[in-house]
């Protein structure tokens, strides 16, 4: 072999090196130059038979997760005014709760059979559903701003209309936990205003079931409400008996359980004229007519009157809960204060009476229980009945009423 043709062939060879595949050992990086083929059933760990357009069924459901498959469906009502035979294939199917779930939600019907086919027809989607309309999740939050509005409007009519509106029947005994424990932070308009929407709901809008239940899932969660609110249970027991006595909850339902909630409304039914006195078991401050807010008024005025304790007069009217009727407290407290003149004739009697009065709104004022604007708005009254005064309590009364006047501005408020 010549020298030029020795060459050539180590030029080749190390052409041939330099491009030659190497394969390494098992488990390492490997470089292959061999295109899959990706007809077959099964080449290593690539699975192609399940592999389309790149999702391999990525998002298709293999089989039902939410149970609805198993929901026996009922034939729709022909009668019914929304029956459609054009939405019958468009039928929905959702899962719905039984009468006695984990969470003791749902109903029954009157004869005692679990309601789960319930159906409507949904105008937005146009078709049929069965089973509730939202989640219980999404009901809660419904029910919670409805409660929130009931509680600034006192609008029970409104109310039921919200709850019509959501279509979740099964769900109706949550509204029972939801309501009572949205007011044990509120004051006792709120409470009174629980019982009697309470009252309201049932039987058209809450059943026997629902509400047995509500209250048992209150009960249940009695622990974690009074983390928040300590004084829980006591304000739970007292909804019990008023709920009692309202007839909305029977007896039965007492007798049948224990703990310390039970107790406190057992002994509270246990008092003589339990009646009257779990009628007013929120006080006078709960929403009631303006009829009995002045009579709570008038006790409380000639309470202080007789024994002249600032701070359980201001705890009275704390109370009532009523600030935008405090106007009228200033007007029946120096009423009463003139009244008390008229029957007494020592004179030193009546700057007593008045400076009395005129010590207990400038102490309100001060603690911010009353504001300023409600004592001026309550003496304009007094000076546009002035006349009637005259007549009904004493001649004396535009004297005395200035009197008042100048005590007021002895102790700092500015008419």
């Amino acid at each position: 072999m010549d020298p030029a043709t020795a060459n050539n062939t180590r030029s080749a060879a190390t052409t041939s090196n330099q491009h030659e595949t190497i394969v390494k050992e098992e488990g390492s990086c490997r470089r292959n130059i061999t295109r899959k083929d990706n007809h077959g059933l099964d080449v290593g760990k690539y699975d192609s038979a399940r592999k389309r357009m790149g999702g391999a069924g990525k998002g298709k459901w293999t089989q039902a997760l939410d149970g609805s498959d198993t929901l026996p469906i009922t034939d729709l009502d022909v009668n019914d005014p929304l029956y459609d035979e054009e939405t019958l294939e468009g039928a929905v199917l959702v899962s719905s709760s039984t009468g006695n779930n984990a969470n003791g939600l749902g109903s029954e019907d009157d004869n005692g059979n679990s309601n789960i086919s319930s159906k409507v027809y949904d105008p937005v989607a146009d078709r049929v559903v069965y089973g509730p309309m939202l989640t219980l999740t999404e009901f809660k939050i419904r029910v919670t701003d409805a409660l929130e509005e009931y509680f600034d409007s006192a609008d029970a009519d409104e109310f039921i209309a919200c709850i019509a509106e959501l279509k979740s029947q099964e769900y109706h005994a949550e509204i029972i936990k939801k309501a009572i424990s949205l007011s044990l932070d509120k004051s006792s308009r709120e409470k009174e205003l629980v019982s009697r929407l309470l009252s309201t709901l049932h039987p058209s809008i809450l059943t026997d079931n629902d509400v047995s239940n509500g209250f048992q899932v209150l009960l249940d969660s009695l622990t974690d409400l009074c983390i928040d609110a300590p004084d829980a249970k006591t304000i739970v027991g007292t909804f019990l008996a008023r709920a009692v006595i309202d007839e909305v909850l029977p007896p039965a339902f007492l007798s049948s359980r224990s703990g310390e909630a039970i107790e406190i409304a057992v002994r509270m039914l246990s008092m003589e004229h339990c009646g009257t006195r779990l009628e007013h078991a929120w006080g006078p401050g709960d929403g009631r007519p303006v009829e009995e807010l002045k009579i709570a008024m008038d006790q409380l005025l000639k309470e202080y009157l007789l024994s002249r304790e600032l701070d359980e007069a201001a705890r009275c009217i704390r109370e009532l809960n009523c600030p935008h009727f405090h106007h009228e407290l200033v007007k029946r407290g120096v009423t009463a204060a003139m009244e008390e003149v008229h029957d007494k004739s020592d004179s030193g009697c009546v700057i007593d009476d008045l400076d009395a009065m005129a010590a207990l709104y400038a102490f309100l004022v001060e603690n911010s229980i009353i504001s300023e604007s409600q004592v001026r708005k309550g003496v304009k009254r007094l000076n546009d009945l002035i006349d009637d005064l005259k007549l009904d309590i004493t001649p004396k009364a535009p004297s005395l009423l200035s009197e008042f006047q100048q005590l007021l501005t002895t102790h700092g408020l500015e008419l």
